[in-house]
């Protein structure tokens, strides 16, 4: 799928009209708004984001054991299971700073929803070029696999 992406994001650049491919929501995807904006990031690597997150430092912590428990629970973790963990950090933070879409999308453990805007693949239909159709067509094609 970074082949498609990447591909979409060349024809992009080159043509205008915007990115095909618009955002990706994975089921583990998890968000939290801190002072400055929201941070996306999957479960399992709060430790990687937890540093620039512009929270007091008891905010973070409280969310450092949330994150904690889910991770050992990972094996078995399932959309509920987050949605669960989420609804107890806000509530331990006594404010809504969490948020999990997955849940309300419907996902399943290993879903994904992939966000396409369909403009800007209409656009870039209409005006490509020759040399570039043959990449278009199999960006395109291997995104309607996953579709």
């Amino acid at each position: 799928m970074q082949a498609v992406f990447d591909v979409f994001s060349e024809l992009a650049n080159r043509y205008g009209g915007g990115n095909v491919i618009e955002g990706v929501i994975l089921w583990d995807t998890i968000g939290i708004k801190d002072n400055d904006d929201v941070k996306i990031f999957r479960v399992g690597e709060f430790q990687f984001i937890k540093g620039t997150l512009n929270l007091p430092v008891e905010k973070i912590f409280t969310l450092e054991r949330f994150f904690d428990e889910m991770e050992n629970k990972w094996d078995e973790l399932s959309v509920e299971d987050i949605k669960y963990f989420v609804d107890l950090m806000n509530e331990a933070l006594g404010e809504e700073r969490v948020y999990y879409d997955a849940y309300d999308l419907g996902l399943k453990r290993g879903e994904a929803y992939i966000v396409i805007n369909l403009r800007a693949l209409q656009y870039l239909d209409n005006v490509i070029d020759v040399e570039d159709r043959e990449a278009f067509e199999w960006a395109l094609n291997t995104l309607m696999k996953y579709v």
